[in-house]
Protein backbone atom coordinates (compact mmCIF):
# COMPACT_ATOMS: atom_id res chain seq x y z
CA UNK A 1 0.00 0.00 0.00
CA UNK A 2 1.09 3.51 -0.83
CA UNK A 3 1.59 6.11 2.08
CA UNK A 4 1.62 9.63 2.28
CA UNK A 5 1.76 11.84 5.40
CA UNK A 6 -1.56 13.34 4.43
CA UNK A 7 -4.78 12.22 2.13
CA UNK A 8 -7.04 15.16 1.49
CA UNK A 9 -10.43 13.43 0.56
CA UNK A 10 -12.75 16.03 -1.40
CA UNK A 11 -11.04 18.46 -3.88
CA UNK A 12 -14.10 21.76 -3.60
CA UNK A 13 -12.50 25.40 -2.06
CA UNK A 14 -12.13 23.33 1.11
CA UNK A 15 -10.13 20.90 0.41
CA UNK A 16 -8.46 22.66 -2.36
CA UNK A 17 -7.15 25.35 0.78
CA UNK A 18 -6.19 22.41 2.76
CA UNK A 19 -3.75 20.46 0.43
CA UNK A 20 -2.23 24.20 -0.86
CA UNK A 21 -2.17 25.14 2.85
CA UNK A 22 -0.32 21.50 3.70
CA UNK A 23 1.74 21.23 0.72
CA UNK A 24 3.17 25.05 1.42
CA UNK A 25 4.24 23.44 4.48
CA UNK A 26 6.23 20.65 2.77
CA UNK A 27 4.21 17.92 3.74
CA UNK A 28 3.46 15.44 1.83
CA UNK A 29 -0.05 15.59 0.38
CA UNK A 30 -2.53 13.56 -2.06
CA UNK A 31 -5.97 14.96 -2.76
CA UNK A 32 -8.67 12.89 -3.79
CA UNK A 33 -11.88 13.84 -5.89
CA UNK A 34 -14.36 11.95 -7.06
CA UNK A 35 -16.11 14.53 -9.63
CA UNK A 36 -13.86 16.68 -12.26
CA UNK A 37 -11.88 19.67 -11.16
CA UNK A 38 -14.87 21.95 -11.58
CA UNK A 39 -17.92 20.63 -11.18
CA UNK A 40 -21.64 21.32 -10.66
CA UNK A 41 -22.67 18.67 -7.97
CA UNK A 42 -21.27 20.41 -4.76
CA UNK A 43 -21.32 24.05 -3.39
CA UNK A 44 -18.31 24.97 -5.07
CA UNK A 45 -19.10 26.33 -8.79
CA UNK A 46 -19.87 29.61 -10.30
CA UNK A 47 -18.18 32.52 -10.75
CA UNK A 48 -19.74 34.74 -7.96
CA UNK A 49 -19.63 34.51 -4.38
CA UNK A 50 -19.81 37.52 -1.83
CA UNK A 51 -16.84 38.54 -0.20
CA UNK A 52 -18.85 39.53 2.58
CA UNK A 53 -16.52 40.78 5.29
CA UNK A 54 -20.01 42.23 7.37
CA UNK A 55 -20.04 39.54 10.24
CA UNK A 56 -20.74 40.90 14.07
CA UNK A 57 -18.72 38.06 15.58
CA UNK A 58 -15.25 38.32 16.48
CA UNK A 59 -14.71 34.87 15.55
CA UNK A 60 -15.68 35.39 11.81
CA UNK A 61 -14.33 38.89 11.39
CA UNK A 62 -10.73 37.65 12.36
CA UNK A 63 -11.53 34.82 9.90
CA UNK A 64 -12.20 36.88 6.99
CA UNK A 65 -9.74 39.15 7.79
CA UNK A 66 -6.99 36.56 7.24
CA UNK A 67 -8.85 35.52 4.60
CA UNK A 68 -8.44 38.18 2.43
CA UNK A 69 -4.81 38.52 2.79
CA UNK A 70 -4.53 35.09 1.82
CA UNK A 71 -6.50 35.39 -1.25
CA UNK A 72 -4.35 37.75 -2.53
CA UNK A 73 -1.74 35.57 -1.88
CA UNK A 74 -2.88 33.03 -3.88
CA UNK A 75 -3.65 35.77 -6.73
CA UNK A 76 0.12 36.27 -6.54
CA UNK A 77 1.47 32.81 -6.49
CA UNK A 78 -0.80 31.79 -9.38
CA UNK A 79 -1.40 34.33 -11.47
CA UNK A 80 -5.14 34.59 -11.42
CA UNK A 81 -7.24 37.09 -10.36
CA UNK A 82 -10.35 35.73 -8.16
CA UNK A 83 -11.07 38.33 -5.90
CA UNK A 84 -12.71 41.74 -7.62
CA UNK A 85 -13.44 44.56 -4.47
CA UNK A 86 -16.80 45.55 -5.77
CA UNK A 87 -17.81 46.79 -2.21
CA UNK A 88 -20.63 45.40 -0.46
CA UNK A 89 -23.89 47.13 1.34
CA UNK A 90 -25.99 45.63 4.39
CA UNK A 91 -29.14 46.93 4.69
CA UNK A 92 -32.88 46.19 5.92
CA UNK A 93 -34.40 46.56 9.34
CA UNK A 94 -31.98 43.52 10.68
CA UNK A 95 -28.65 45.48 9.84
CA UNK A 96 -27.22 46.26 13.22
CA UNK A 97 -26.41 49.66 14.00
CA UNK A 98 -23.55 51.19 14.01
CA UNK A 99 -21.85 47.93 12.39
CA UNK A 100 -19.52 50.46 10.72
CA UNK A 101 -17.67 51.10 13.59
CA UNK A 102 -17.28 47.38 14.84
CA UNK A 103 -16.55 46.84 11.25
CA UNK A 104 -13.60 49.38 11.90
CA UNK A 105 -12.17 47.37 14.96
CA UNK A 106 -11.03 44.63 12.49
CA UNK A 107 -9.42 47.26 10.47
CA UNK A 108 -12.13 47.51 7.47
CA UNK A 109 -13.54 50.61 5.71
CA UNK A 110 -17.12 51.03 6.23
CA UNK A 111 -19.33 53.60 7.07
CA UNK A 112 -23.36 54.46 7.58
CA UNK A 113 -25.21 56.01 4.70
CA UNK A 114 -29.21 57.01 4.46
CA UNK A 115 -31.35 55.27 1.70
CA UNK A 116 -31.47 58.28 0.04
CA UNK A 117 -27.57 58.33 -0.29
CA UNK A 118 -27.18 54.96 -0.96
CA UNK A 119 -29.83 54.93 -3.76
CA UNK A 120 -28.00 57.97 -5.47
CA UNK A 121 -24.90 55.61 -5.64
CA UNK A 122 -26.51 52.26 -6.82
CA UNK A 123 -30.15 52.65 -8.74
CA UNK A 124 -30.29 49.38 -9.10
CA UNK A 125 -31.35 48.53 -5.34
CA UNK A 126 -34.21 49.49 -3.61
CA UNK A 127 -32.80 50.51 0.49
CA UNK A 128 -36.08 51.32 2.93
CA UNK A 129 -33.53 51.63 5.89
CA UNK A 130 -30.01 52.70 6.75
CA UNK A 131 -27.31 51.19 4.66
CA UNK A 132 -23.72 49.69 6.03
CA UNK A 133 -21.38 50.20 3.28
CA UNK A 134 -17.48 49.20 3.22
CA UNK A 135 -15.67 48.88 0.26
CA UNK A 136 -13.70 46.49 1.57
CA UNK A 137 -16.17 43.41 0.56
CA UNK A 138 -16.41 42.04 -2.91
CA UNK A 139 -16.43 39.40 -5.13
CA UNK A 140 -14.82 35.51 -5.55
CA UNK A 141 -15.15 33.81 -8.64
CA UNK A 142 -14.68 29.86 -7.52
CA UNK A 143 -14.61 28.35 -11.24
CA UNK A 144 -11.06 30.16 -11.37
CA UNK A 145 -10.29 30.15 -7.03
CA UNK A 146 -10.85 26.28 -7.35
CA UNK A 147 -7.98 25.63 -10.38
CA UNK A 148 -5.49 28.42 -8.92
CA UNK A 149 -5.82 26.65 -5.50
CA UNK A 150 -4.86 23.06 -7.00
CA UNK A 151 -2.34 24.79 -8.89
CA UNK A 152 -0.42 26.02 -5.90
CA UNK A 153 -0.31 23.01 -4.39
CA UNK A 154 0.43 21.04 -7.16
CA UNK A 155 3.76 23.74 -7.41
CA UNK A 156 4.31 22.66 -4.01
CA UNK A 157 4.39 19.13 -5.31
CA UNK A 158 0.99 17.79 -3.89
CA UNK A 159 -0.55 15.40 -6.29
CA UNK A 160 -4.17 15.72 -7.44
CA UNK A 161 -5.60 12.87 -8.82
CA UNK A 162 -9.65 13.42 -10.34
CA UNK A 163 -11.98 11.28 -10.97
CA UNK A 164 -11.47 9.46 -7.88
CA UNK A 165 -14.17 8.60 -5.25
CA UNK A 166 -13.31 7.76 -1.70
CA UNK A 167 -15.89 4.21 -0.88
CA UNK A 168 -14.39 4.34 2.64
CA UNK A 169 -11.96 5.27 5.77
CA UNK A 170 -10.60 3.14 8.39
CA UNK A 171 -8.22 4.12 11.31
CA UNK A 172 -5.72 1.19 11.51
CA UNK A 173 -4.29 -0.11 14.49
CA UNK A 174 -1.18 1.73 14.67
CA UNK A 175 -3.32 5.18 14.15
CA UNK A 176 -3.21 5.76 10.87
CA UNK A 177 -6.09 6.15 8.57
CA UNK A 178 -6.57 3.63 5.60
CA UNK A 179 -8.17 5.28 2.64
CA UNK A 180 -9.99 2.89 -0.14
CA UNK A 181 -10.68 3.96 -3.35
CA UNK A 182 -11.98 1.96 -6.15
CA UNK A 183 -8.52 0.74 -7.57
CA UNK A 184 -6.56 0.96 -4.58
CA UNK A 185 -6.36 1.36 -0.57
CA UNK A 186 -3.86 3.90 0.65
CA UNK A 187 -2.60 4.91 3.76
CA UNK A 188 -1.80 8.29 5.81
CA UNK A 189 -0.60 10.12 8.98
CA UNK A 190 -3.63 12.03 8.51
CA UNK A 191 -6.77 12.04 6.48
CA UNK A 192 -8.64 15.71 5.96
CA UNK A 193 -12.00 14.99 5.03
CA UNK A 194 -14.17 17.97 3.36
CA UNK A 195 -17.01 16.59 1.36
CA UNK A 196 -19.88 19.05 2.11
CA UNK A 197 -22.70 17.44 1.54
CA UNK A 198 -21.17 14.05 1.94
CA UNK A 199 -19.33 14.18 4.91
CA UNK A 200 -21.67 12.33 7.05
CA UNK A 201 -21.70 8.76 4.27
CA UNK A 202 -18.20 8.68 4.54
CA UNK A 203 -17.48 9.13 8.87
CA UNK A 204 -20.76 7.54 9.55
CA UNK A 205 -19.28 5.08 12.30
CA UNK A 206 -16.06 6.70 12.25
CA UNK A 207 -16.36 10.20 13.27
CA UNK A 208 -19.66 11.40 15.35
CA UNK A 209 -20.72 14.62 13.53
CA UNK A 210 -23.58 17.08 14.51
CA UNK A 211 -26.70 16.76 12.47
CA UNK A 212 -25.75 17.79 8.80
CA UNK A 213 -29.10 18.97 6.84
CA UNK A 214 -28.16 19.41 2.90
CA UNK A 215 -30.38 21.00 1.33
CA UNK A 216 -30.77 21.98 -2.66
CA UNK A 217 -30.41 25.63 -3.03
CA UNK A 218 -32.08 27.66 -5.99
CA UNK A 219 -30.78 30.99 -6.40
CA UNK A 220 -31.04 32.93 -9.85
CA UNK A 221 -29.54 35.16 -12.41
CA UNK A 222 -31.82 37.87 -13.39
CA UNK A 223 -30.19 39.90 -16.50
CA UNK A 224 -30.21 43.64 -16.13
CA UNK A 225 -33.22 45.67 -16.76
CA UNK A 226 -31.65 47.28 -19.26
CA UNK A 227 -30.35 44.63 -21.19
CA UNK A 228 -26.99 44.77 -20.94
CA UNK A 229 -24.30 41.94 -19.77
CA UNK A 230 -22.97 43.77 -16.76
CA UNK A 231 -19.39 43.80 -18.27
CA UNK A 232 -18.69 47.22 -18.62
CA UNK A 233 -16.85 48.94 -16.18
CA UNK A 234 -19.42 51.81 -15.87
CA UNK A 235 -22.49 49.38 -15.32
CA UNK A 236 -20.15 46.97 -12.80
CA UNK A 237 -19.97 50.00 -10.48
CA UNK A 238 -23.62 50.43 -9.75
CA UNK A 239 -23.44 46.75 -8.17
CA UNK A 240 -21.84 46.20 -5.39
CA UNK A 241 -22.39 42.85 -3.34
CA UNK A 242 -25.60 43.18 -0.90
CA UNK A 243 -27.08 41.51 1.88
CA UNK A 244 -30.78 42.69 2.60
CA UNK A 245 -31.82 41.42 6.34
CA UNK A 246 -35.12 41.03 7.84
CA UNK A 247 -36.17 41.39 11.35
CA UNK A 248 -38.48 39.01 13.35
CA UNK A 249 -42.35 40.65 13.11
CA UNK A 250 -41.74 43.21 10.45
CA UNK A 251 -44.79 42.87 8.06
CA UNK A 252 -42.79 43.73 5.04
CA UNK A 253 -41.06 40.83 4.97
CA UNK A 254 -43.35 38.36 6.57
CA UNK A 255 -43.24 36.77 3.06
CA UNK A 256 -39.59 35.92 2.99
CA UNK A 257 -38.17 33.21 2.74
CA UNK A 258 -34.96 34.36 4.53
CA UNK A 259 -32.59 37.13 4.32
CA UNK A 260 -31.26 37.66 0.88
CA UNK A 261 -28.23 38.24 -0.48
CA UNK A 262 -26.52 38.84 -4.00
CA UNK A 263 -23.79 40.54 -6.48
CA UNK A 264 -23.31 41.17 -10.20
CA UNK A 265 -22.04 38.00 -11.76
CA UNK A 266 -20.24 39.29 -15.11
CA UNK A 267 -21.45 37.98 -17.91
CA UNK A 268 -24.53 36.25 -16.69
CA UNK A 269 -26.83 38.90 -15.05
CA UNK A 270 -27.37 39.70 -10.77
CA UNK A 271 -27.58 36.99 -8.48
CA UNK A 272 -29.50 37.13 -5.97
CA UNK A 273 -31.11 34.10 -3.66
CA UNK A 274 -32.83 33.36 -0.08
CA UNK A 275 -30.18 31.81 2.54
CA UNK A 276 -30.91 28.19 3.07
CA UNK A 277 -34.34 27.50 2.93
CA UNK A 278 -34.41 25.31 0.15
CA UNK A 279 -35.76 21.74 0.00
CA UNK A 280 -33.64 18.64 1.82
CA UNK A 281 -31.81 16.39 -0.35
CA UNK A 282 -29.78 13.33 -0.39
CA UNK A 283 -26.58 14.47 -2.83
CA UNK A 284 -26.34 11.55 -4.82
CA UNK A 285 -30.16 11.61 -5.94
CA UNK A 286 -31.56 15.28 -6.18
CA UNK A 287 -33.34 17.10 -9.47
CA UNK A 288 -31.34 20.33 -9.71
CA UNK A 289 -34.37 21.98 -10.77
CA UNK A 290 -35.60 25.02 -8.68
CA UNK A 291 -38.63 24.52 -6.27
CA UNK A 292 -40.94 27.25 -8.17
CA UNK A 293 -43.07 28.47 -5.15
CA UNK A 294 -39.66 29.95 -3.40
CA UNK A 295 -38.45 30.92 -7.53
CA UNK A 296 -42.06 32.96 -7.46
CA UNK A 297 -41.13 34.33 -3.97
CA UNK A 298 -37.59 35.78 -5.32
CA UNK A 299 -38.97 36.85 -9.09
CA UNK A 300 -41.42 39.26 -6.61
CA UNK A 301 -38.53 40.48 -4.41
CA UNK A 302 -36.86 41.25 -7.35
CA UNK A 303 -39.27 43.13 -8.77
CA UNK A 304 -39.66 44.98 -5.06
CA UNK A 305 -36.37 45.68 -4.63
CA UNK A 306 -33.93 45.05 -7.76
CA UNK A 307 -35.38 47.93 -10.11
CA UNK A 308 -31.90 47.19 -12.24
CA UNK A 309 -32.85 43.53 -12.71
CA UNK A 310 -35.41 41.89 -14.74
CA UNK A 311 -37.67 39.77 -12.92
CA UNK A 312 -38.62 38.10 -15.76
CA UNK A 313 -35.84 37.22 -17.14
CA UNK A 314 -33.68 34.34 -15.50
CA UNK A 315 -31.52 31.81 -14.97
CA UNK A 316 -31.96 29.61 -11.59
CA UNK A 317 -28.56 28.04 -10.12
CA UNK A 318 -28.76 24.69 -7.86
CA UNK A 319 -25.90 24.17 -5.15
CA UNK A 320 -25.66 22.11 -2.13
CA UNK A 321 -26.10 23.66 1.58
CA UNK A 322 -24.66 21.55 4.37
CA UNK A 323 -26.01 23.39 7.44
CA UNK A 324 -24.77 23.00 10.88
CA UNK A 325 -27.62 23.75 14.07
CA UNK A 326 -25.65 26.93 14.77
CA UNK A 327 -24.94 27.54 10.87
CA UNK A 328 -21.22 27.66 12.17
CA UNK A 329 -18.47 25.45 10.98
CA UNK A 330 -17.17 22.36 12.17
CA UNK A 331 -13.07 22.39 12.12
CA UNK A 332 -11.88 19.63 13.92
CA UNK A 333 -9.82 16.53 14.50
CA UNK A 334 -10.82 13.29 15.62
CA UNK A 335 -7.73 11.36 16.00
CA UNK A 336 -5.82 11.01 12.81
CA UNK A 337 -9.02 12.67 11.25
CA UNK A 338 -9.30 16.06 10.39
CA UNK A 339 -13.01 16.99 9.80
CA UNK A 340 -13.90 20.29 7.37
CA UNK A 341 -18.29 20.08 7.07
CA UNK A 342 -21.15 21.94 7.76
CA UNK A 343 -20.10 25.60 6.19
CA UNK A 344 -23.82 26.18 6.13
CA UNK A 345 -23.69 28.33 2.88
CA UNK A 346 -21.45 31.37 4.17
CA UNK A 347 -18.00 29.94 4.23
CA UNK A 348 -16.16 30.61 0.55
CA UNK A 349 -15.18 33.72 1.57
CA UNK A 350 -13.39 31.94 4.34
CA UNK A 351 -11.78 29.32 1.96
CA UNK A 352 -7.57 29.41 2.30
CA UNK A 353 -7.71 30.73 6.22
CA UNK A 354 -9.91 27.46 6.73
CA UNK A 355 -7.22 25.45 4.89
CA UNK A 356 -5.00 27.03 7.38
CA UNK A 357 -6.96 25.77 10.44
CA UNK A 358 -7.38 22.12 8.83
CA UNK A 359 -3.32 22.21 8.10
CA UNK A 360 -2.78 23.54 11.72
CA UNK A 361 -4.97 20.49 12.79
CA UNK A 362 -3.10 18.10 10.05
CA UNK A 363 0.21 18.70 11.15
CA UNK A 364 0.70 20.68 14.62
CA UNK A 365 0.46 18.16 18.05
CA UNK A 366 -0.67 21.02 20.06
CA UNK A 367 -3.35 22.57 17.23
CA UNK A 368 -6.61 22.96 19.52
CA UNK A 369 -9.85 23.13 17.34
CA UNK A 370 -11.45 27.07 17.79
CA UNK A 371 -14.63 26.68 19.97
CA UNK A 372 -16.47 28.19 17.65
CA UNK A 373 -15.75 25.08 15.49
CA UNK A 374 -14.97 22.45 17.77
CA UNK A 375 -17.27 19.24 17.49
CA UNK A 376 -17.19 19.75 21.51
CA UNK A 377 -19.89 22.67 21.56
CA UNK A 378 -22.75 19.73 20.64
CA UNK A 379 -21.21 17.66 23.54
CA UNK A 380 -19.58 15.30 20.84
Amino acid sequence: MTHYEHIVIGGGAMGSAAAWQLARRGREVLLLERFDQVHLHGASHGASRNFNIAYEEPDYLRLVAEAGGLWRELEAETDTHVLDMVGLVNHGAGEIEGHDQLLHQYGFAATTLTPDEAAERWPGIRFDTRVTYTPDGGRLNPDLAIPALQRAAARHDAELRHQTAVRGIEVLADGTVAVHTDDETLTADSAVVTLGAWSRKLLEGIVELPPLVVTQEQPAHFALASGGDGLDAETAALWPGFNHLRAAGDARTDWWYSDVYGMLTPGEGIKAGWHGTGPVVDPDHRSYEPEPVQLAALQRYVREYLPGADADSLVPVSCTYTTTPDEDFVIDRRGPIVVGAGFSGHGFKFVPAVGRLLAELATEADARAVSRFSLARFGL
